[in-house]
């Protein structure tokens, strides 16, 4: 590169011409150029001057090849230990920020190169710095695992620069904006909690290398606090704990951060893979116009806690923050760059330019906007550099006196009031450009003529009582009422509506969802249309449509393999067993949600839908089997003897369940001659168990923020309610074979392990197994089934029509007849086809026979699947609504309501019929 004298293409007018004339007097070496320079420069700037007479004997070289000396001080801090590295790091921070300057008041470099000078001096330090610090407790065996080849990467921690820095645009007199992580992978079990320790310890010492103002001066001043939760997380804290907070409740203001966000110290490798990690959270699959909201609502915080509202008044006005400033152009463009980077990864850059540039380019904002913001950022930026500058302040505010524009004008080698002028434009243009994209203006709608007197009681609902809320939904309102408007029955689909609606706790977030999402509002009034119940719940949990919009949401089915993956990875990454059930409940609403739109649209039949509810519970009962033991052991030490099983009985137990379905539940556990178990309060066995039991029922029925999950009946256990919550192998054993009823048997041929011990759970399938063959040919099965069909013909004589489960040849008669051939074929099928088979195929019933009953249990099973998804679990209303009513036919094959009530009556008649003759037939065989 060449001298700085012959790129030099502007000074400062001295201000102050003693000050000047000493600094020349200092500098006799430099040329006229030069010296004018140097000269106004230190008329100018009180820090300036000063860091000249420190500097004076480097300052010679370093105008002879600028870019040379700030590298050979960036290369310097090889090596040195923590004490010598502090005073060096103070020695080229004035170097670099002398030169820096000069070379920006001097016009020999673009804005980029000065603050890029700056930005490369603050990684630097870190890095040394991290080493510095990182080395010695390494020696001394504080992080266990990590050697001298693990110095450079910070044993596993990386610093991330956030804001001006990640972007490299730190200005003179920035504080650096720095988050503190570390790959836990790194380190093995108990050793992560030492390993943390030691470098929470670290990341404090190194803010002090970094920040403390010494005799030398000071490096950067580091601000730690945009590192998630801060109030409550130690200046550094896992990868894993801060993805799960970003991925549970990051809001929009870190999104926007981690734009500029750059490994810049430490472990890079592991540093950029997290910033991976974070591409999801930062960048929206979809167009997130809620992000302009929540913008501009950072701003008037911004400017009601800084005071910096109103009119615009020149006098001490805010460069960065306050009307027309960087920060409006640095919201602009950052809120433009997350409302689209999701669709557009070409938008994802750090640079403020480079993002106005590419934003252009793409075709998200004119041409002429994006230069013009450009030219008012540098500009902007040139006056807040020469602010710092005087006394190396942290200040972004223009001067409050005459004389301090005087001085600033003079600086900038301007007129003062030609400058005052320009400022004022600058700052109003600014203002002008960004501001009606934030809070663009009212335009009024023409809202459709229909349903007013259902709408007029809108305004009152607690969704629509912030004035926020208000202004969406107006935008909103149209859309929603044409397209309600253009349902079969248009009064039906907005009724639902208006209850969906009424049930919304609170409406700013979903509503800005929809706007940003058109289809979701489609697919709400589908759902309004067809199925009530499921509008409903989407009141209740309105939260699912994220994952409508979050990917995958209408892939194929994971299975339930996947979804236990899933689901455990997902808590194991919760801080506390509370975080736990939140995040299950959260996570199973939204593929609940998944399997019921699925349903709803004619992706999946019922017979589908009726296996991923049941998967889906499956997959929760096994991942919160192990959150409630480890819960328990941490008080009371693990699970003593072999462990538990968890039971799922009934429809679960036979892999078919509902929207609205309980879950039936048996815990079976070996404690295998251990008393007690271990741990810092020991148990006895039996309470242990019955501890896990309660624990498991309130993890899966408890009502939380996020709702519950399912109810939850333990009926099925052994002696029913007398009975323990829990109960032991060997008791299980006995009580099935010598005491249980028979009821109590049919109910065993649907019970299948879910959780809990794979041995345990094989053992107990094994015994299932040899019971059922055991009890093939029973005497009594047929005597005690007629027996309960009286019984529950007089407590629920059930009827016609839309009763599917009670009466006569109804779903629950065919359910346990189903399960009564399988008892006495001593077969261990589960679900009802396949003990229709095993009946058949024992000769308990003819083939006409099986067929009838196979096809009545199908027809009622699917309907009744229609049903709850319509109803939420009420029953069906005598007319379903119009959607409702096209998929109960289409399910069924029907032509018409009144077909399929007739097709429903008719089947179970049959079937009742087949039942009625094989259990005389029975009960006449054993009388023989």
């Amino acid at each position: 590169m060449t001298d700085l004298a012959s790129r030099l293409r502007r000074a400062p007018r001295p201000f102050d011409p003693d000050k000047a004339a000493e600094a020349r007097a200092l500098c006799g070496w430099a040329d006229p150029a030069t010296a004018e320079l140097i000269g106004g420069t230190a008329g100018c700037s009180p820090y300036l001057a000063n860091l000249m007479s420190h500097e004076s004997g480097w300052l010679e070289a370093a105008c002879a090849d600028p870019e040379s000396m700030v590298e050979a001080e960036l290369a310097g801090f090889a090596g040195l230990d923590a004490k010598a590295l502090g005073p060096r790091l103070r020695r080229a921070k004035r170097r670099v920020a002398l030169i820096a300057a000069l070379a920006d008041l001097g016009g020999a470099w673009p804005l980029e190169q000065v603050t890029g000078s700056l930005t490369r001096l603050a990684d630097a330090a870190l890095q040394a710095g991290l080493e510095a610090l990182i080395a010695p407790e390494i020696a001394r065996g504080k992080l266990p695992g990590m050697g001298e080849d693990d110095i450079a990467t910070g044993a596993g921690m990386a610093i991330f620069a956030m804001g001006k820095m990640g972007a490299f645009e730190l200005n003179y007199s920035s504080d650096i904006d720095l988050i503190c992580l570390y790959d836990e992978t790194r380190y093995e079990g108990a050793d992560q909690h030492e390993a943390r320790a030691v470098l929470v310890r670290v990341t404090r010492k190194l803010a002090g290398l970094i920040g403390d103002i010494t005799d030398e001066g000071y490096v950067f001043r580091t601000d730690l606090r945009l590192r998630p939760d801060a109030a409550v997380t130690p200046v550094c804290l896992s990868m894993a704990a801060a993805e799960q907070y970003y991925e549970s409740v990051g809001r929009t203001w870190e999104r926007a951060a981690w734009i500029k966000a750059r490994p810049c110290a430490g472990d890079l490798s592991a540093g950029a893979r997290f910033v991976d990690t974070l591409r999801p959270f930062v960048w929206r699959r979809h167009l997130d116009f809620h992000a302009i909201r929540d913008a501009h609502d950072m701003r008037l915080k911004i400017r009601d806690h800084k005071g910096l509202g109103g009119a615009l008044q020149l006098p001490g006005h805010d460069v960065k923050l306050g009307r027309g400033g960087i920060r409006e152009i640095e919201f602009f463009t950052q809120t433009r760059q997350l409302i689209s980077g999701g669709r557009d990864a070409s938008l994802r850059l750090r640079g403020t330019i480079e993002g106005l540039d590419r934003l252009a380019q793409a075709g998200w904002i004119e041409t002429g906007t994006a230069e013009a913001l450009s030219r008012h950022y540098r500009a902007h930026r040139e006056v807040e550099h020469r602010v710092q500058m005087v006394g190396d302040q942290q200040t972004h505010k223009l001067p409050s006196s005459e004389e301090g524009f005087a001085r600033l004008a003079a600086f900038m080698d301007r007129d003062e009031a030609d400058l005052k002028s320009e400022l004022t434009e600058r700052f109003e243009q600014v203002h002008a450009l960004t501001e009606d994209f934030f809070a663009p203006g009212h335009t009024e709608s023409t809202v459709p003529d229909f349903g007013r007197e259902v709408t007029a009681r809108w305004p009152g609902y607690p969704a629509l009582r912030s004035d926020r809320a208000v202004e969406i939904f107006d935008r909103l309102r149209p859309e929603i009422l044409k397209t309600l408007g253009e349902a079969a029955r248009p009064d039906e689909a907005l009724a639902q509506f208006d209850a969906f609606l009424a049930g919304l706790p609170a409406g700013v977030q979903l509503f800005s969802l929809f706007e940003a999402n058109p289809q979701l509002t489609r697919l709400l009034v589908d759902i309004c249309a067809t199925a009530p119940g499921l509008a409903q719940y989407l009141s209740r949990n309105s939260g699912v449509l994220d994952a409508v919009i979050g990917g995958g949401f209408f892939a194929d089915w994971p299975g339930v393999a996947a979804l236990r993956s899933d689901l455990a990875d997902r808590l194991a990454r919760q801080p506390d067993h509370e975080a736990r059930l939140g995040a299950a409940r959260v996570w199973a609403k939204e593929i609940h949600f998944r399997i019921g739109v699925h349903h709803l649209r004619g992706l999946i039949d019922a017979a589908t839908a009726g296996r991923e509810y049941a998967e889906l519970a499956e997959a929760v009962v096994s991942a919160l089997v192990p959150v409630v033991i480890d819960e328990i052991a941490r008080r009371h030490g693990p699970p003593p003897g072999r462990g538990l099983s968890v039971l799922a009985m009934g429809s679960l137990g036979a892999g078919r369940l509902g929207s609205s379905s309980d879950l039936d539940l048996i815990v079976i556990y070996d404690a295998g001659g251990v008393e007690a178990s271990e741990g810092p309060r020991p148990l006895a066995a039996r309470t242990w168990y019955a501890r896990f039991t309660q624990g498991l029922i309130t993890a899966l029925t408890a009502p939380m923020p996020d709702g519950r999950l399912y109810e939850v009946d333990m009926r099925l256990r052994p002696s029913g309610r007398q009975g323990p919550v829990a109960t032991a192998l060997p008791a299980f054993r006995a009580y099935q074979q010598d005491e249980a009823w028979t009821w109590e048997h049919l109910a065993l041929t649907r019970a299948r392990a879910v959780a809990g011990e794979p041995g345990l759970g094989a053992e107990i399938e094994t015994f299932r197994r040899e019971l059922i063959a055991q009890k093939a040919g029973g005497d009594t099965v047929a005597a005690d089934l007629a027996a309960m069909r009286a019984r529950l013909a007089e407590a629920r004589p059930g009827g016609e029509g839309w009763n599917l489960r009670d009466g006569p040849g109804r779903l629950q008669d065919v359910e346990l007849f189903a399960q009564s051939l399988a008892l006495r074929a001593g077969s261990a099928a589960r679900e009802v086809p396949a003990q229709i088979a095993a009946g058949h195929g024992a000769g308990l019933i003819d083939e006409e026979g099986a067929a009838v009953l196979t096809e009545t249990g199908d027809l009622l099973r699917r309907v009744q699947c229609v049903a709850r998804l319509l109803t939420g679990g009420g029953p069906l209303p005598e007319t379903p609504a119009e959607g409702g009513a096209r998929l109960l036919l289409r399910e069924s094959g029907c032509d018409t309501l009144d077909d399929l009530r007739r097709a429903l009556d008719a089947a179970s008649a049959r079937a009742e019929g087949v039942i009625a003759q094989a259990l005389r037939g029975a009960e006449a065989g054993e009388t023989r």
